[in-house]
């Protein structure tokens, strides 16, 4: 008689193969998004032309996985290579070099390109909400369908395991040989040592990226006292984030601009007359009625007053809610950021003139910033901050560095734990 034990057995194999290949392709991808949005979000989207070109489908465009990889861990390397596609690319962009990541492994690329892959076409904005809220780039999330699968893979391989048992008692009875009662699955030590690792495996892998998110807070969106579109002032009217955070140059805080700062340009502004504006929900909001809010702060009444009768010292402070927040150990410097290291707001606030509602664009987790001061170039060339750095700069002009890689934060030491834990 044929025996299904064997059967049975590979059937729960794979089974627990099955799940811990849902669970690593599951990590690989959150890997690849977390490596797109570290190393390639600032200056990239997935299927839209921002600083750089739209990323989607960008292994046919090159003549090789290989040359691609190339291109990204060095592009000033590549393009001494003659590569036609590289050199147009470098001309299309104005010769605007790319960010050398030297770091990045193949593994990383491929799981950076895995996850471009993975991400869908942008739909159609909703038309209840006026066009309003974009669709927003997801990768597919297959987590669900992982999961029934599994589940049916393990009642397979139960249902197996029954039939091979009742056959060999009815082969057992038909030989004449005294039947031995088998032992019931949930009673089985080998099942229930198999499914305890299981659990222990699953609940680990979820315990742990638990613990990793506390505390953070990406995609934090508050409801704010006064609706105030970064769009419509650091976008459509293009006013310099300095103007309003006049500390990001001078001091570690870029501070929350006061009332004064605002009617600067609303003593005069009293109606909004632009684009209609739609909150998260798809709702329609009011802008004059949030410039009157604003009024009401300032303690000022332009049916009543004019500029030159305000007294602005009845005015209160707007109590918006804190979006970006680091823990009290964390040390960070606006100023040292901005203005010596020449980074730009988007880099870690995200495409901040295109947002209506602000949300949190990166976690601002530890790693986060590591691989930033781990990949970053700092600008040195006419920057006063890093005279002090004469070795550097001796080296540079030597030839003994690398100029194309040139002098990451690291390398001035700006992964020491001192430097942000004091």
């Amino acid at each position: 008689m044929i025996s299904f034990r064997r059967l049975a057995k590979t059937y729960l194999t794979g089974t627990v193969l099955f799940l811990s290949f849902s669970f690593g392709t599951a990590l690989n991808a959150q890997d690849g998004k977390a490596l797109f949005q570290t190393n390639c979000a600032s200056c990239h989207a997935v299927h839209k032309k921002v600083t750089g070109p739209a990323l989607a489908g960008v292994e046919s465009r090159w003549s090789s996985k290989e040359n691609l990889h190339a291109w990204i861990k060095n592009n000033q390397a590549f393009l001494k290579t003659g590569d036609k596609y590289a050199n147009d690319l470098f001309l299309e962009y104005n010769k605007s070099a790319m960010t050398v990541f030297p770091s990045l492994t193949d593994a990383d690329i491929d799981a950076i390109l895995a996850y471009i892959k993975s991400v869908p076409e942008p739909s159609a904005a909703n038309p209840a909400a006026g066009g309003a809220a974009a669709a927003k780039d997801e990768s597919s999330d297959n987590t669900l369908l992982f999961g029934i699968l599994t589940l049916v893979l393990a009642v397979v391989a139960l249902i197996l395991l029954q039939v091979n048992a009742n056959l060999k008692k009815l082969a057992d009875q038909h030989a004449g040989e005294p039947g031995v009662e088998p032992v019931p699955f949930w009673k089985n030590k080998s099942y229930i040592a198999l499914l305890t690792v299981v659990l222990f495996i699953v609940g680990g892998y979820l315990t742990s990226v638990g613990a990793m998110n506390l505390g953070r807070s990406k995609n934090y969106q508050p409801l704010q006292p006064i609706y105030y579109s970064h769009k419509v002032h650091a976008g459509i009217n293009q006013i310099n984030c300095q103007y309003c955070h006049i500390g990001v140059y001078q001091g570690k805080q870029a501070t929350i601009p006061s009332v004064n700062i605002c009617m600067n340009c609303h003593l005069a502004i009293k109606e909004y007359t632009g684009a209609p504006l739609h909150n998260e929900e798809g709702e329609e909001v009011n802008g004059t009625a949030q410039i009157q809010e604003l009024y009401k702060y300032a303690g000022y009444d332009p049916s009543k007053q004019t500029p030159e009768s305000w007294d602005a010292s009845k005015a209160k402070p707007i109590e918006w809610a804190r979006i970006h927040n680091l823990p009290d150990h964390v040390y960070f410097n606006h100023s040292q950021h901005v203005k010596a290291g020449k980074v730009q707001c988007q880099t870690c606030h995200g495409e901040i003139q295109k947002m209506d509602e602000v949300k949190q664009f990166a976690d601002l987790s530890m790693g986060w910033c590591v691989n930033c001061h781990r990949e970053t170039k700092v600008q040195f060339k006419d920057n006063g901050f890093y005279s002090i750095y004469e070795k550097y700069h001796q080296d540079l002009k030597n030839g003994k560095m690398d100029s194309t890689k040139g002098v990451t934060v690291h390398d001035i030491g700006g992964t020491e734990c001192q430097k942000c834990h004091y």
